[in-house]
């Protein structure tokens, strides 16, 4: 059974966002055509570099490359695929930690077993809303991209996921959960607009990528990327009338938020 402890503090996540600022990490981006620009700009909202190279030619000889490396399947197509397959071979192979975002997965049968078939390539992290990680394990999946199931009842599915595949699971939702298996991170932070805005889920994968890029532990590089995320979310939200100054809000708190401001706002359990 997972703990709830506070096995990770909030001034770690404090001094995890020092750290990204510090050494900006390159991250490469196999992401889906709805969010492309949107991730590039969060990650350089955050202080790291993005680099959409999402070709077969060239992925395999990028990963080695990169800090980081995302895999997200929002959009997938024959060659993206393949070239999601190459960089994660090659990423794993060169130690360069990346992330499975198996977007929609549970709904479409050639997403799924794509899903399927890039978890058992060593993935850093899993990110998802809750009903794409329980896909993972059998489960239907969502309403297209819109989860239909808790965190809370995705944490089963996670934790096995975790133990089986020696990965950090983290479960998108109103209260974050992250895992690995044993012990699980609770954040408590963000604002519904964020479901409102095209890629806020996704570029927290690339965050994701980032953070781990930097040489933190991939638990605490997930809570990290998340704690930012939501956080920037609660002030850019005070700040806004709607969804659209919203999504300008966000990328203009990313950029502001300190490390002082993260470790004295996030909520963690």
């Amino acid at each position: 059974m997972a703990s709830f402890s506070p096995s990770i503090d909030a001034p770690a996540l404090g001094d995890a966002l020092n750290a990204l600022r510090a050494q900006p990490p390159l991250v490469q981006c196999l992401t889906n055509i709805v969010v492309a620009q949107w991730t590039a700009n969060v990650l350089l909202a955050v202080g790291a570099a993005p680099a959409m190279v999402d070709n077969p030619r060239e992925a395999a000889e990028f990963a080695p490359i990169a800090s980081g490396v995302l895999v997200n399947l929002g959009t997938p197509y024959d060659d993206t695929a393949d070239a999601m397959r190459l960089s994660a071979a090659a990423a794993a192979a060169a130690g360069t930690p990346w992330v499975l975002d198996p977007v929609a997965a549970g709904g479409l049968r050639w997403r799924t077993e794509l899903a399927l078939e890039l978890l058992r390539s060593s993935p850093t992290i899993v990110r998802g809303n809750a009903s794409e990680i329980m896909a993972l394990t059998g489960g239907a999946g969502g309403k297209g991209v819109d989860a239909t199931d808790s965190p809370e009842a995705a944490l089963e599915a996670a934790q096995e996921i975790a133990q089986t595949y020696g990965t950090i699971v983290a479960v998108s939702g109103p209260v974050d959960h992250v895992t690995d298996g044993e012990r699980t991170v609770l954040i408590a932070n963000g604002h519904p607009w964020m479901t409102q805005v095209t890629g806020v889920g996704c570029a927290l994968g690339a965050l994701m990528a980032a953070f781990a890029g930097t040489g933190a532990d991939p638990l605490t590089a997930a809570a990290t990327a998340t704690a930012v995320l939501t956080v920037a979310a609660d002030e850019a939200a005070a700040a806004s009338q709607g969804p659209g100054s919203f999504a300008v809000g966000l990328i203009d708190r990313l950029a502001a938020l300190t490390p002082e401001g993260l470790a004295a706002s996030v909520r963690l359990s």
